[in-house]
């Protein structure tokens, strides 16, 4: 029994100091990646006006090339936003994914989906949820004295035999 034991102590002196090593080897792997941060971003910093205006340039030989293109084609950028592609949508232009943006058109001139001027056959809303939607702006008219019982029941009867009637036709 005696084996067995210095055996378990001799492995366990082992992983021990191979524990010990690994810890040791993290601790260089970190330095050395705090390193490599610290010289990549001195060099970004260093190196910041040049990026600025290599971007600045990017964007502005783009906005040329677009320009030139609308010269040689005859048209204005005006005449090409009236056109029949764009009528009734405003353009968004995307940077850098999206980070920035700029609108040319009127904001709104698009419905929206869950507008009421949209078109019920484009709402991705389903018939029941329709009806609860109705049935609790009801009660909502109702709890605020802004209908009569009445007229409550009326409106109700109304809907639930509306939806009846819609929902056979489907």
């Amino acid at each position: 029994m005696a084996i067995g034991t210095k055996q378990n102590e001799s492995e366990g002196v082992f992983k021990g100091v191979m524990l010990a090593y690994m810890v040791l080897i993290l601790h260089v792997l970190l330095v050395i990646v705090l390193g490599f941060l610290v010289l990549f971003f001195r060099g970004v910093v260093q190196y910041m006006p040049m990026i600025f205006l290599g971007g600045t340039a990017l964007i502005a030989l783009s906005a040329w090339l677009f320009f030139r293109k609308l010269k040689r084609e005859g048209r204005s950028l005006k005449e090409t936003l009236r056109s029949s592609t764009f009528q009734g949508r405003p353009v968004e232009i995307s940077l850098m994914g999206g980070m920035a943006s700029l609108k040319v058109g009127t904001p709104g001139s698009a419905p929206a989906v869950d507008s009421p001027t949209a078109d019920p056959a484009r709402q991705l809303e389903d018939p029941a949820t329709v009806k609860i939607r109705e049935l609790s702006e009801l009660a909502r008219l109702l709890e605020n004295d802004l209908i009569t019982q009445d007229e409550f029941e009326l409106a109700k009867r109304q809907l639930l035999n509306l939806h009846t009637l819609s929902n056979k036709n489907l």
